[in-house]
C-alpha cells in the first residue's frame, strides 16, 4: 500500500522521468523501500528536486512519515519555492535522512539570499553526514552576516572536525560570550576542545591518519591500540569487522593501567556493569589492575567503570539509565570501553578505548569458525561462568601485534609510543561531561555500506 496522498492516477503520471529515479520508483512499486532510498543516493546529487520528492514522498508515506510525505508533496508541486526546499530539508534531517536534505537546503540557501535559519539547518546536515569542510565553505560564505552563537561556533566545531586547526583558532579568538546562558555549556566544550589540541600537537603532528590524537582531540577519548591491519585500505587504525581475542583484551587493559600509571590518576575499586560481556571484562581488569571489583553503583568515586562495548550496555536491562548515569563525570571515575564503535559513537563517550570497530564479536560470543568438515560456520557462545572466562583473559599472551607490525603497512603503537603520548595529554583528560561525538572527524576510515 502507498500513502493516501498519491491516487491511482498520480501513480501512472506523477512519476520520475530520470533513469535512475525511475528505478527507485520501481523498487517502490515491488515494496521496497529501503532499495528506493539506496537508488536515490546513488544517483547523486544532481537529480531533478521535484523528481526527488515524489520518490521520498511516497516512501515517506509507506512508513507512515507524514511529515515528510507532506514536505515532499510540497517541494514536488514547487520545486522553485525557497520554503518548500527548506521545508523538504528540515523533515528529510529530521527523519535521519539528511544527505537527501543537503541539495535541497543549499538550493533553499541560493534562493533564500543565506538566510540564517537555512544555514543553520544545512549546517546540521552536513555535521550528520561528517561533511564538515562544506560546512565551513558555507558558514564562510556567509559570515560577514551571521551571529556568534550559533554561527560563529559552528564555524570552530566544524573547522576543528574538519582538520582545520588553524582556521578554528582563528576564529575561536573571535568568538564572545554567550548572552544567553543556554550556550555556556557548548562554550566550556569548545575551550576543552582546543585545549586538549594543544595537548594532541605536543604528543605528533595531528596528521590526517592520526586516528589516536584526533580520536583525544573530538571528545578526550585516549585510544589504547590501533589496529595493525589494512593501512594501506584505509582504515587508519580502525577496525571494520573484528572477532574478538582474549589476548586482545589483555592487551586493552594493560594499556588501561599504563594510562592510569601515567596520568597519576588512583582509582580504589573497578565498578562491574551489569551486563554479561562487561562483568567478564570488569572481572579481567580488577585482576590486571589490582583492584577489589564491585557492582556498579551511580556516584561513586575513585572508581575505574569497565565496558566491553557501551552499545552493549545501552541494550541491557536498565542500560539507558546506567548511560544517562555515566554522563555527568565524578571526581576520580575513569570510563573505559573495550570495545567503541566508530560509525555509529556511544550515547557517552568513554574517558578510555581500547579499540576503534565498526562491527565487532566478543571473544567469548558466538564467532565464525571452520567446523569437523572445513566448513566456516558461526560456532556456539561460550557459556563458561565470568570468572573462568576473565581469568582466560588475564593467561593470555598480550603480544601479538603488540609492536602494530601486523599487515607491515602501518606505523609503529609500542608501549612507548603511547606511554609518551598519556604524558603529553595528561593535562587535560578527565575535563568535563562525556557529551556523544557522532562525528569520525578528519580522519577517513574504510567501512561497510
Amino acid at each position: 500500500m502507498i500513502s493516501g496522498m498519491f491516487s491511482r492516477r498520480k501513480r501512472r503520471t506523477a512519476r520520475p522521468v530520470s533513469p535512475a529515479l525511475a528505478a527507485a520508483w520501481e523498487a517502490l512499486d515491488a515494496g521496497d523501500v529501503p532499495g528506493a532510498l539506496r537508488q536515490v543516493w546513488a544517483a547523486g546529487e544532481e537529480q531533478p528536486l521535484a523528481e526527488v520528492a515524489l520518490v521520498v514522498g511516497r516512501a515517506a508515506g509507506s512508513a507512515g512519515f507524514t511529515d515528510l510525505a507532506d514536505a515532499s508533496a510540497a517541494l514536488a508541486a514547487a520545486p522553485g519555492d525557497a520554503r518548500a526546499l527548506y521545508g523538504f530539508g528540515y523533515a528529510c534531517v529530521e527523519r535521519g535522512v539528511p544527505d537527501l536534505a543537503i541539495p535541497a537546503l543549499r538550493e533553499a540557501l541560493r534562493r533564500s539570499d543565506g538566510a540564517l535559519p537555512v544555514l543553520r539547518e544545512l549546517v546540521s546536515a552536513y555535521e550528520d553526514e561528517g561533511r564538515h569542510a562544506e560546512a565551513v565553505t558555507d558558514l564562510l560564505r556567509h559570515e560577514d552576516r551571521f551571529a556568534d552563537w550559533p554561527d560563529r561556533y559552528l564555524l570552530v566545531h566544524n573547522a576543528v572536525l574538519a582538520g582545520d586547526l588553524d582556521l578554528a583558532r582563528r576564529q575561536h579568538a573571535l568568538l564572545s560570550d554567550p548572552e544567553d546562558p543556554q550556550w555556556q555549556p557548548a562554550r566550556e566544550r569548545q575551550n576543552r576542545t582546543l585545549a586538549r589540541v594543544a595537548d594532541a600537537e605536543r604528543a605528533g603532528r595531528l596528521g590526517p591518519a592520526d586516528v589516536r590524537g584526533w580520536q583525544y582531540v573530538l571528545g578526550g577519548t585516549v585510544l589504547g591500540t590501533l589496529s595493525p591491519y589494512g593501512f594501506d585500505e584505509g582504515m587508519n587504525g580502525r577496525y571494520a569487522w573484528l572477532q574478538d581475542t582474549p589476548d586482545q583484551c589483555l592487551r586493552g587493559l594493560l594499556r588501561l593501567r599504563a594510562l592510569l600509571d601515567g596520568t597519576g590518576v588512583r582509582p580504589r575499586t573497578v565498578s562491574l556493569l551489569p551486563d554479561r560481556d562487561s562483568r567478564i571484562l570488569g572481572l579481567a581488569a580488577a585482576e590486571v589492575l589490582g583492584l577489589p571489583a564491585e557492582p556498579f553503583a551511580p556516584g561513586r568515586p575513585d572508581t575505574v567503570v569497565v565496558a566491553y562495548d557501551l552499545d552493549g550496555l545501552a541494550a541491557h536491562d536498565g542500560g539507558p539509565e546506567l548511560i544517562g548515569e555515566l554522563f555527568e563525570r565524578v571526581p576520580g571515575q575513569v570510563l573505559h570501553a573495550h570495545a567503541c564503535c566508530w560509525t555509529d559513537p556511544p550515547a557517552v563517550t568513554p574517558d578510555s578505548a581500547a579499540l576503534l570497530h565498526q562491527s565487532v564479536v566478543a571473544p567469548w560470543g558466538a564467532q565464525l569458525r571452520p567446523g569437523s568438515d572445513g566448513r566456516i560456520g558461526q560456532g556456539p557462545a561460550d557459556d563458561r561462568p565470568e570468572a573462568e572466562i576473565a581469568a582466560g583473559i588475564t593467561g593470555a599472551d598480550p603480544s601479538g601485534d603488540a609492536d602494530g607490525a601486523g599487515d607491515g603497512a602501518g606505523p609503529g603503537d609500542a608501549d612507548a609510543e603511547f606511554a609518551a603520548f598519556v604524558t603529553a595529554v595528561a593535562g587535560t583528560w578527565l575535563r568535563g561531561d562525556r557529551a556523544r561525538v557522532r562525528s569520525a572527524g578528519p580522519v577517513p576510515s574504510s567501512r561497510f555500506a
